[in-house]
């Protein structure tokens, strides 16, 4: 499968497993996740990817992410579970 037969070229979200999904979600993931590893940081920048990371979480997980990808960096993880958890 390729990306394009996915979602194609000319939509910019699809709805997977009952949640919509913006073409994207997954690279914005990982960008919010490398600052929030960054220590060099501002701590704005790192609340803002915090805050992104933590409205993608239902994305992500309709998408099926954290299912075959395992997050290897502890404190990410606990990051991650803490959204979860406060988002019920």
């Amino acid at each position: 499968m390729r990306a394009e037969d996915l979602l194609p070229n000319h939509f910019d979200s699809g709805d997977f497993n009952g949640t919509v999904v913006r073409k994207g979600t997954v690279g914005a993931f990982l960008a919010n996740a490398r600052t929030f590893l960054d220590p060099s940081a501002a701590p704005g920048r790192r609340q803002e990817a915090e805050q992104h990371m933590a409205e993608a979480l239902a994305a992500l997980d309709a998408l099926g992410l954290f299912e075959v990808c395992a997050l290897r960096d502890p404190a990410l993880l606990a990051f991650v579970e803490e959204c979860r958890r406060r988002q019920g």
